[in-house]
């Protein structure tokens, strides 16, 4: 509906166009497909993100579930996945014993050419080494698993060898940030900028599948 103002002109009132309105319906139609594209374009966004979010959560408990099983696989080992967004527990607990040895595991899988640790995940798990001071052996781990596909972009994916990495932080360093690359190198990130940080391979208990 165009907008109007009110004429006398010498007798009953008239309507004109209000200067500068849309000549005709046809514009004001436009502008009514254009905010319903945007709004589509919004929501079809949220959808994939949400989409993504629920694709690495799904990820992240198949890895923390193949941790345990190997754990639980290997002579004189239990292994528990307790990892959960909402509370400060570590992804996979596992302990023996007889040996008085645990491993504290964060646990990282996914499509990248890289995948970090926030610093608050492993201040989590060096608090879960210090409770458990009956263990002679406690060590904390970053489990990394590197898909056998690489995301290139939204929905495509190029093929590569799957690859594991499994890097102890000693309870010395403080929590940061940590990454791990696919070719297995690692490196701190402090305000978007990157520090060098050595991290060892971990012999685990298990043989890798």
């Amino acid at each position: 509906m165009q907008p109007v103002i009110k004429v006398r002109a010498g007798g009953p009132m008239r309507y004109r166009p209000q200067a500068g309105a849309p000549a005709d319906a046809a514009a004001a139609s436009k502008i009514q497909i254009t905010g319903s594209h945007l709004r589509h374009s919004v929501s079809a966004l949220d959808d994939q993100k949400t989409r993504s979010a629920r694709l690495r959560r799904r990820r992240g408990y198949r890895w923390e579930e193949i941790l345990a099983k190997r754990f639980n696989g290997a002579p004189g080992w239990r292994a528990f996945r307790l990892g959960s967004p909402s509370i400060a527990l570590p992804d996979v607990l596992a302990v023996n014993t007889a040996a008085k040895s645990m491993y504290i595991i964060e646990a990282k899988s996914g499509a990248k050419t890289s995948l970090s640790v926030p610093p608050n995940q492993i201040e989590r798990c060096l608090s879960w080494r210090d409770t458990f001071d009956i263990y002679d052996s406690r060590t904390v781990v970053l489990a990394f698993k590197f898909l056998a596909k690489k995301r290139l972009d939204t929905d495509r994916y190029e093929s590569r060898s799957m690859r594991e990495y499994y890097k102890v932080w000693e309870p010395a360093l403080d929590p940061v940030e940590t990454v791990c690359t696919y070719a297995g190198g690692t490196y701190a990130l402090v305000d978007g900028e990157r520090h060098a940080i050595t991290l060892a391979d971990c012999p685990m208990p298990f043989a890798e599948e």
